[in-house]
């Protein structure tokens, strides 16, 4: 079989079987990795069915394997203040954007461990602090024209404690992968404002802002009730 799976109605067949019958919708001509650096890099010839009903012709596409990742969106309902952090993004400089990120605590998801339990590892290592409650947001796939990565996304309950000036709570990441992540507290009026401004080019704390806009009150109520 080729490299890649999925279920539901799309069946992905080898180069030696290409029957097509009215149920299969995409065909996979082959499937091959290009580079394998930390990320892999495949090349991958295909075609699908179009919305005529008529297959494409074989189309080409470069996809950057990153597979499944979780992402919180850290809230303290008592103190109403949400947890942030800023660490340095080379991608964010080589495309002219601010480099030091507001970002939401994440991490790609090892193995067989869940989003959930890899909620509460990277909450240990970038923010030092134990998310208590986890209220799913959803998933959401990242960079659809390029990348395969979906990141599972929640809210998490968290109690604060000493919070210094402008919010710092400390510094966090791993020594031995050279992380840099300052840690703050941000009233959640102003990262709400700030998310609905579009002050915030980092997708996933965007999304996940935008989604607490929406919903601060329901969830605020919801944990100060537990």
């Amino acid at each position: 079989m080729a490299a890649l799976t999925g279920g539901g109605r799309y069946l992905y067949l080898t180069t030696d079987d290409r029957r097509l019958t009215a149920e299969m919708d995409v065909l996979i001509e082959s499937d091959e990795v290009v580079w394998s650096g930390r990320f892999p890099l495949r090349l991958i010839k295909f075609r699908q069915r179009r919305f005529d009903g008529t297959f494409s012709n074989t189309r080409t596409w470069e996809m950057l394997s990153r597979g499944k990742a979780a992402a919180v969106l850290p809230y303290d309902p008592v103190a109403d203040l949400v947890v942030v952090i800023e660490q340095f993004r080379l991608p964010a400089f080589a495309a002219g954007l601010e480099p030091v990120m507001t970002e939401l605590c994440a991490g790609l998801v090892d193995g067989n461990d869940t989003p959930e339990a890899t909620i509460f590892r990277e909450s240990q290592e970038e923010m030092g602090l134990e998310v208590e409650t986890l209220e799913k947001i959803g998933d959401f796939l990242l960079t659809p024209g390029g990348c395969d990565e979906v990141c599972s996304l929640f809210a998490g309950r968290v109690r604060l404690k000493s919070i210094g000036p402008d919010g710092f709570l400390g510094m966090g990441g791993l020594a031995s992968e050279n992380e840099d992540i300052r840690v703050r507290a941000l009233p959640a009026a102003e990262v709400i404002e700030k998310a609905v401004a579009g002050s915030y080019p980092n997708s996933v704390a965007t999304i996940g802002l935008l989604w607490f806009a929406a919903r601060r009150e329901w969830l605020r109520a919801k944990w100060l009730s537990q």
